[in-house]
């Protein structure tokens, strides 16, 4: 008897465990890229500060916004199909040469996250140069347990850390070419 009790208990603790795992979900994801640009603070700042014009990120065909720097001013993206990204800026610093925004709304199939924020922050480097930080939260685009691999941790990190690499690239050739 005492053995039976022993290993049903054994058996409702372990099933605890799992249904613990199974239901916890997905965990936040982060990406943090940076680069160095042969530039002034000032200068990378001139082309990245203001939060209505994203004409320097690759894909991005038109910024329309509202409420310029203000916190609380929105912005749409339009990318190259067609596909808009809506955000809203939620922390603007000129001193600290740094702003946060959210993604208020995307298509997973577009960007593969959901509840986004990103900080951009540019800071002083050796010889002159500057550091264009940009950092990033999010969960994957599937909310659920077992997402579908275009919707996975793996993709949702995959697809942010792909689009800081070639937008900081993109602007460290815009700015150290003069264009």
């Amino acid at each position: 008897m005492r053995r039976t009790i022993a290993r049903a208990g054994v058996v409702v603790a372990a099933l605890a465990v799992l249904g613990a795992a199974w239901a916890h979900g997905p965990t936040r994801q982060k990406v943090r890229e940076s680069i160095e640009i042969d530039a002034p603070q000032a200068k990378v700042w001139a082309v990245i500060g203001n939060f209505q014009d994203m004409s320097w990120l690759a894909g991005v065909t038109k910024t329309e916004g509202e409420k310029g720097n203000e916190i609380g001013a929105t912005r749409r993206l339009t990318l190259g199909p067609g596909a808009t990204v809506d955000e809203e800026l939620y922390k603007y610093e000129p001193e600290m040469m740094s702003y946060s925004y959210r993604i208020t709304a995307v298509d997973v199939k577009v960007l593969p996250v959901t509840n986004y924020s990103s900080t951009l922050t540019v800071s002083p480097a050796p010889d002159g140069k500057s550091k264009l930080e940009w950092a990033g939260a999010f969960y994957r685009g599937f909310p659920n347990n077992d997402p579908p691999p275009e919707l996975s941790d793996e993709a949702a990190v995959k697809a942010v850390s792909g689009l800081y690499k070639a937008g900081l690239e993109a602007l460290k050739k815009k700015i150290e070419s003069g264009t």
